[in-house]
């Protein structure tokens, strides 16, 4: 019923612990017949630790809290002007594993940044998307009952100075970068819209289903 079907939530500026629960949730509970979800999101300022995380990649985070959490990598920044998509998919329905899924998530990045002639890539080694060395979009992944949850971060319109607080991604000096310093999406909604429509492209959906916040709020 739902193998084709999509459903693409505009969730606005949130917390992130809540919306990190909600995606455990979801997971949690969903069955062969759900359909798959993309969340699309900012949030308010934190620094997330994967599960490889170290904690002196973490150096000064001064007021932004610090939260551990179940994805793979190690730290990074989220915060107001920058692009969450978070992928709820069923993988064993799909029939992907983890790593296609890594490769759908950056080439939907680089695709969207294409279309606005700039040239972004993959790294092998260092998961992410990049312009010029300078990491524009990270990646984070965890996969439970054979369905995924979190995402990618594609920075847009923001304040990078807290980056500068942490080694990015467990790399010391990185630079960092964001779409309306090359010209790219100016916006969160021009940049949503562009990661959604490669990322339909994907998943061969035939119906999607656009929606603001939950149904049970």
């Amino acid at each position: 019923m739902s193998e084709n079907m999509l459903i693409v939530r505009q969730l606005g500026r949130q917390r992130y612990m809540p919306i990190w629960q909600k995606m455990q949730a979801f997971t949690d509970t969903r069955d062969d017949v759900v359909a798959d979800e993309i969340w699309l999101v900012e949030h308010q300022p934190v620094f997330t630790q994967g599960q490889a995380g170290k904690d002196e990649h973490v150096l000064a985070p001064g007021d932004i809290e610090v939260i551990k959490v179940d994805r793979g990598g190690q730290v990074t920044y989220h915060g107001p002007g920058q692009q969450m998509m978070y992928v709820l998919f069923n993988l064993r329905r799909l029939k992907i594993g983890v790593r296609e899924l890594v490769t759908w998530l950056e080439e939907c990045i680089i695709d969207t940044l294409q279309e606005y002639s700039i040239d972004a890539y993959a790294k092998a080694d260092a998961p992410g998307v990049y312009v010029n060395d300078s990491k524009i979009a990270s990646l984070g992944l965890r996969v439970r009952r054979g369905c995924s949850f979190h995402g990618l971060a594609l920075n847009v319109n923001m304040d990078l100075s807290p980056f500068l607080r942490i080694n990015p991604c467990g790399y010391a000096g990185m630079n960092m970068v964001q779409t309306t310093d090359l010209n790219g999406p100016e916006n969160l909604e021009q940049a949503g819209a562009g990661l959604v429509k490669h990322m339909i492209k994907k998943l061969n959906a035939t119906k999607v289903k656009y929606t603001e916040g939950f149904e049970n709020e």
